[in-house]
């Protein structure tokens, strides 16, 4: 395994139905679990992300997203909403060429 995780031990079954045997597969079960949902550590030499969002709306905190060319990574108390634009007039003004 590339994470170098220790696999569980899955006893052989005895021939008739044994309590102990059960609770150990459930065990061994239960470790195998928590070993594939924990994404574990990561080192990489070169990699190429594609298709990022280019805002961290609907991204868990955590994810990558680009922006403006900038790989930007996604936190709970720094949105990076998409379609931020502003527009705002004062008056009017009338241009007469002579």
């Amino acid at each position: 395994m590339s994470r170098n995780l220790v696999l569980p031990f899955f006893p052989l079954p005895p021939a008739e139905y044994d309590q102990a045997y059960l609770n150990e597969i459930v065990r061994s079960f239960s470790v195998y679990l928590q070993q594939i949902q924990n994404p574990g550590e990561g080192r990489n030499t070169n990699i190429v992300l594609t298709n990022l969002q280019t805002d961290d709306s609907g991204l868990e905190v955590g994810a990558l997203f680009q922006q403006a060319g900038f790989v930007k990574i996604t936190l709970a108390n720094m949105p990076h909403v998409g379609g931020q634009s502003a527009t705002g007039s004062v008056g009017s003004v009338t241009v007469t060429i002579s």
